[in-house]
């Protein structure tokens, strides 16, 4: 590790580089796989480039040598690709995926998590020299004195001069950052000029040793864009203050800031989706913004009190109060949520290496497609999104699409489709995966579900519930157990994730067209609006989101018609519970019930309860594992009164009264 004297790098600083990292890794496996596609863009080439120059780069600086060295190898290759003297082959493209891997797997290593494979990384230099025809290893000593090697008159025949003004924070040096490697890096782009501004110094009785006075200003001749000159500041420029600007007769494409050298113009990210684009950007802790969102819930509980206080007090200025609360607490819970609201692209990109790989290895050619990237989920629920996804890809690149031989035969293109799409639908969120395959065979479906005892032998199923045989748990129809599949695990575990996450799945298939199976997610999990109803003396509350209306039903006799009670609802007849009957709640029957109109897998479903209550802001608390198995509950609230009211899960519990009637009449 090298430090040049000053003080050593700290844990604050490495894990900043560890956390930017993921992202640069994430951004190079994404640009590799175009790459592959259209090796000829140079767009991809560049950005390909300029991640590993900064991984490469970043990485000596926080005393990483090891990924600092390796990483170097395949930047020098790129370099190669860019001057024109090597292909963006698939060879090569296939080499940097398996750097990728590696250097995650030494960021790892580093960080406690496993251990990276030095035999792997050894196989990898051997491949990139054999490809690239220089000896492995060649540039090391020159990457661990911190330089890329380089022809003077190219950087200058083309080459701009760009001047760059650098004043630390004072207390840099403490958070591990040495200034010193951070110009090694930039003489790495061309021919630098260094000139320390000591004016900031103060008086002797006023110095803290550990402090950083000293500014720079800099003056660089090179022909790397501005982006790569900002690329060397990316983990320290939240904590300096920073100017960059093109003195040459050509200005660059994207410039850094050009503002005056003055105290307090410190130059910070900006978020491109702003109006203005002027709104600083920060990370901040998952756990912080999760505590922040628990705050919130229990202000929205205090809030409901205070609302219920105002509602049974003679004094206006009390009600007055209670409104303006109750306007600043949704407006604090609207902001805090949308903290939490993640778009789904990142996630979508990261199945992007995995239908690459898989194609290869079931020797498959897929076009990976994505659509609705950036529609956004509350990130609670996008951690618990990656299993259930993995396995619905897998099991649509296994079963689902064909071979090449096989779909030209089918009279299909050769390459299959594969569709990742994303939206919003009211307040829930549709995730899709779709394939252009051969589609499920429902004959096969119902020999395996027979033989395994799931259903009778003269049972008579729509498709729908012949599809919804599959995410049973054990349930496969392949005939070999691969290392992709045919182990009948996955599709019952999917079922259950999404069901945990309040979601629902559904599937349709068409033979020899294809088949897609659609995931519908609630926005978060944290806070929702609902309904809140009374059903004898206990409450309850139905999300908003799962309630299409509400109508009333008279105490006359309820029409029944094979056990159902039906409600006539615009001439059409609608099946409905009691929800009192279906809990055993005792309780006179009412003279006016109201029904709630939900949306069930057969159709609209009613839930009649006592009394609708009103609106109510949800702060969403799971009951434990003791309660885990009641389905048809999905949590419980706290009143404004501090008495407890379960949510619904209104599907579910159609569902299971549907179970229950059908029981009940065989």
């Amino acid at each position: 590790m090298i430090n040049d004297g000053l003080h050593p790098m700290s844990y604050d600083g490495r894990a900043a580089f560890l956390e930017e990292a993921q992202d640069l890794l994430a951004e190079l496996e994404t640009t590799l796989l175009e790459l592959e596609k259209q090796p000829s863009e140079c767009g991809f080439i560049q950005r390909a480039f300029r991640a590993l120059h900064t991984i490469k780069g970043s990485g000596a600086m926080f005393g990483y040598e090891d990924v600092s060295r390796f990483t170097h190898e395949l930047e020098s290759a790129f370099d190669r690709v860019r001057d024109g003297r090597l292909d963006a082959s698939p060879e090569l493209v296939r080499i940097g995926l398996l750097a990728r891997d590696q250097i995650q797997a030494m960021l790892d290593e580093s960080a406690g998590r496993g251990q990276a494979d030095s035999a792997i990384q050894e196989a990898i230099l051997e491949q990139l020299s054999a490809l690239v025809g220089a000896p492995a290893g060649q540039n090391k000593a020159t990457v661990a004195a911190g330089n890329r090697t380089q022809k003077p008159d190219a950087i200058c025949s083309e080459s701009r001069i760009w001047r760059i003004r650098f004043r630390p924070a004072e207390e840099i040096l403490l958070k591990g950052t040495n200034p010193l490697l951070l110009f090694r890096e930039l003489r790495t782009l061309g021919n630098l000029v260094v000139r320390a501004d000591f004016s900031g110094i103060p008086e002797l009785p006023r110095i803290h040793p550990e402090n950083c006075y000293v500014a720079w200003e800099l003056e660089l001749k090179t022909n790397a864009a501005g982006e790569a000159i900002r690329d060397v500041f990316l983990f320290v420029e939240d904590d300096c203050e920073l100017s960059i600007e093109a003195l040459g007769k050509s200005q660059p494409d994207i410039l850094a800031s050009t503002e005056p050298w003055t105290q307090g113009s410190i130059d910070k990210r900006r978020d491109p989706h702003s109006p203005g684009g002027d709104a600083v950007s920060i990370r901040v802790a998952t756990n912080k913004v999760d505590q922040l969102i628990n705050y919130v819930g229990e202000l929205v509980v205090v809030q409901a009190h205070l609302n219920q206080l105002a509602s049974v007090s003679e004094l206006p200025e009390l009600q007055v109060v209670s409104e303006e609360v109750e306007r600043l607490v949704a407006g604090l819970r609207d902001n805090a949520m949308s903290m939490r609201m993640f778009p789904l692209k990142g996630t979508f990109a990261r199945f992007r290496r995995l239908v690459h790989d898989l194609a290869a290895s079931l020797e498959k050619e897929v076009e990976f497609v994505t659509e609705g990237g950036e529609t956004e989920l509350d990130k609670t629920v996008i951690d618990q999104l990656n299993d259930p996804l993995l396995h619905l890809i897998r099991n649509s690149m296994d079963h689902g699409l064909e071979r090449p031989d096989a779909r030209l035969t089918a009279g299909k293109p050769r390459q299959g489709t594969l569709r990742l799409r994303a939206g919003y639908s009211g307040a829930t969120v549709l995730i899709s995966i779709a394939d252009d395959g051969r589609g499920l065979d429902v004959e096969a479906i119902r020999r395996r579900a027979t033989e395994k005892g799931l259903i009778p032998a003269e049972a008579q199923l729509s498709h729908a519930e012949m599809h919804s045989l599959i995410f049973m748990a054990g349930f496969s129809t392949a005939q070999q157990v691969t290392s992709v599949s045919g182990r009948g695990v996955g599709l019952d575990v999917v079922k259950r994730n999404i069901e945990t996450l309040r979601g629902t799945i559904d599937i349709a298939s068409q033979p020899g067209a294809g088949t897609t199976v659609t995931l519908r997610l609630p926005l978060t999990l944290a806070i929702i609006d609902g309904l809140l109803v009374r059903a004898g003396h206990a409450h309850f509350v139905a999300p908003l989101s799962n309630v299409l209306e509400c109508v009333e039903l008279s105490a006359q006799p309820a029409r029944r018609s094979s056990g159902k009670q039906l409600l006539d609802l615009r001439g059409v007849l609608t099946p409905y519970i009691r929800l009192r009957d279906f809990f055993g709640i005792p309780a006179e029957p009412t003279q006016l019930e109201q029904v709630l109109i939900v949306e069930a897998p057969g159709g609209r479903f009613g839930i009649a309860v006592d009394q609708v209550l009103g609106d109510h802001q949800t702060v969403i608390k799971n009951l434990g594992r003791v309660y885990r198995h009641v389905e048809v509950i999905s949590g419980a609230t706290i009143l404004g009164d501090g008495t407890v009211a379960l949510i619904l899960d209104p599907q579910r519990l159609a569902q299971a009264a549907i179970q229950d009637r059908d029981r009940c009449a065989v």
